[in-house]
């Protein structure tokens, strides 16, 4: 009689004199997983435990991570777009002080990030 992991299509392998199932992860292929991905996998790690584990044996973490940080990014630059229209930065700004530009658009970036961390990371 098959056991319910033969049943389902797992195999073992013979080590001395026991049978071990040979567990693999699915092929995941590779991905590449920005800092908000990473943000997102501490947060799920350490606050949403039961989620992190059902991605994590599905097979599906990597792609979920990547899902993520594009939605991220994307958002983060449409709101920092946003952000530079409503307060008047120009090219102009950026050509005649580059200093005080870079520092507005370091504030105006990090706003955008806090703003997209509440919506997407921290919910």
């Amino acid at each position: 009689m098959k056991s319910l992991f033969e049943q389902f299509g797992g195999t073992y392998r013979k080590e001395s004199d026991y049978a071990v199932p040979k567990l693999e992860t699915p092929d995941t292929g590779s991905f590449e997983i920005g800092i908000y991905g990473q943000q997102y996998l501490y947060y799920l790690q350490h606050y949403h435990r039961i989620t992190y584990l059902n991605l994590l044996t599905s097979g599906k973490l990597s792609e979920y991570l990547v899902e993520i940080d594009s939605q991220v990014q994307e958002r983060v630059l449409r709101i920092v777009e946003q952000m530079k229209q409503a307060q008047g930065i120009t090219k102009q700004l950026k050509e005649n002080n580059p200093i005080k530009w870079t520092g507005i658009m370091n504030c105006v970036k990090r706003q955008a990030e806090e703003i997209v961390f509440d919506e997407l990371i921290y919910c």
